[in-house]
């Protein structure tokens, strides 16, 4: 997906600002680059001589409002390339440099073309972390990193790598680093090394922001969080139906009540989440491609806790792209079934009433009283160790905690804390955001994502951040604080 011009007139005055170049010199690399047909500026720029690779991803990095990243300085585990096919990945030049639990970091040409980032997510389930990169650099080192895997190496190793990162990862030797894929020229790959270990210091931050001491001090209020039990057995089956489209939850919900069942409807993916913590579902309908979070995220969630991890779930979706391994993803998530729109109702009812079987007669759980009182002993065990200096300890139980209850806004939101306090930057926002998830209007949870997004270099992030934390901040000076704030950032 090539430039439009309005695309090449900002980062051109994104040049200019930043002093890389001349207007003069702006017009000659304009000129080249109409010459050039699917070049991009700046290619042309950096190709030409006129700006050093690091100072046009620093110019990149503020258009995009994204981290760029030197494909030069980084190394890449080539196990993470399995998850995208090489059509794929050369289709819309796009790469993963990293993979962590849950989550993908990719390199991209466009880190602004949302549908990518959708379907990498679809097909994964994985959350996308975007970086921008050079358009050529990173064409060059797609072919070269899945060269690789058909040859069975283990790392693409950039040739700028420094060498104590290098010794950290055990590459140090010759022996351990793979052979060139190609003959006379050295490898190119990224794994920024800020993406697992970045400084999060409780003074002044990179871009002037103070993290103040509420950012990262770690106040554990004990949870006094009770659930719902898990469905008694003389009540009416409980069915969620989850899908974005009013019409397929309206049939869905007819056919169903019609059937006995009770049911209760949600429309995008956080409603969802909370819809299963309130209500507690003896069975979920859910579509795969929903707004804010996909199902199979949800699905991750649901599947990997003692609290919820009993809902059986049926995936619904369309047809996706004729990714065939699309729905051979149900039996990593869990997911009873797998049905393709659109779907035969009678197909439905027959899976549902399936799910349901052999419940009819169990017993309501007592023991989710119990696993309430495990997540919040969790939660104060935690907070015990962190008063005793063992970081370590704490994060171990708050994240045994979030294996009992993962849709708990408390550990998630002092977790990230904790991480925050251990420099793990991205583990961090990961936990924050999942706790803005859970609790959209929390004002320090805004707050402290805000200061974190700033500090990764998610400029725009950090922005959208601030402004949702002013428009829940809790008094008139924390407000104007931050509208001062946002001023200087934008």
């Amino acid at each position: 997906m090539g430039d439009g011009s309005g695309k090449k007139r900002q980062l051109g005055k994104i040049l200019l600002r930043q002093k890389l170049v001349t207007q003069v010199e702006l017009d000659d690399l304009l000129d080249i680059q109409k010459a050039e047909p699917g070049h991009r500026l700046a290619s042309v720029a950096v190709e030409a001589g006129k700006v050093a690779t690091v100072d046009m991803l620093k110019a990149l990095s503020e258009q995009h409002g994204l981290p760029g990243i030197d494909l030069e300085q980084v190394v890449i585990p080539l196990a993470n390339l399995k998850l995208i096919p090489a059509e794929i990945a050369k289709r819309h030049l796009i790469l993963p440099i990293l993979v962590k639990d849950d989550r993908i970091f990719l390199a991209m040409a466009d880190p602004g073309d949302r549908r990518v980032i959708d379907e990498i997510e679809f097909v994964t389930g994985r959350r996308v972390f975007a970086y921008v990169a050079l358009h050529e650099p990173l064409t060059e080192v797609i072919d070269q990193t899945y060269t690789m895997v058909e040859q069975g190496e283990d790392y693409f190793v950039g040739p700028r790598v420094p060498a104590d990162y290098l010794r950290s990862l055990g590459l140090d030797k010759p022996d351990s680093i793979p052979p060139d894929p190609m003959p006379g020229q050295r490898r190119g790959v990224v794994v920024d090394r800020d993406i697992e270990d970045q400084d999060l210091d409780d003074g002044e931050l990179g871009l002037g922001v103070p993290l103040e001491p509420e950012a990262v001090s770690v106040q554990l209020d004990p949870i006094a969080e009770t659930s719902p039990g898990r469905v008694s057995a003389s009540r009416t089956p409980k069915v969620l139906v989850v899908d974005d489209e009013d019409d397929i939850r309206r049939l869905l919900r007819r056919v169903l009540t019609e059937q006995g069942y009770d049911v209760v409807e949600a429309s995008k993916g956080l409603e969802a989440l909370q819809k299963v913590r309130s209500e507690v579902p003896d069975v979920i309908l859910l579509d795969a491609m929903l707004p804010e979070v996909h199902g199979f995220d949800i699905c991750r969630r649901i599947k990997g806790s003692k609290r919820y991890g009993h809902i059986p779930i049926i995936m619904v979706s369309a047809v996706y792209r004729g990714w065939r391994f699309a729905e051979d993803l149900k039996s990593s998530y869990g997911v009873e079934v797998f049905l393709e729109k659109p779907f035969k109702i009678a197909e439905v009812l027959s899976w549902v009433a399936r799910a349901l079987e052999g419940r009819a007669s169990e017993p309501a759980r007592e023991e989710d009283d119990e696993l309430s009182r495990e997540a919040a002993d969790s939660l104060a065990r935690g907070l015990e160790a962190y008063q005793h200096g063992d970081l370590d300890a704490a994060i171990a139980f708050l994240e045994a905690g979030l294996g009992i209850d993962p849709l708990s806004f408390k550990l998630h939101y002092h977790l990230g804390l904790l991480y925050g306090r251990r420099d793990n930057l991205f583990e961090a926002i990961h936990e924050l955001e999942t706790a803005v998830d859970l609790s959209p209007s929390s004002f320090p949870v805004l707050k402290n994502l805000a200061v974190l997004y700033q500090r990764a270099g998610f400029k725009h992030k950090a922005i959208e951040m601030w402004e949702r934390a002013l428009a829940n901040a809790p008094d008139e000076e924390t407000r104007q604080g931050i509208k001062d704030h946002l001023m200087s950032l934008l």
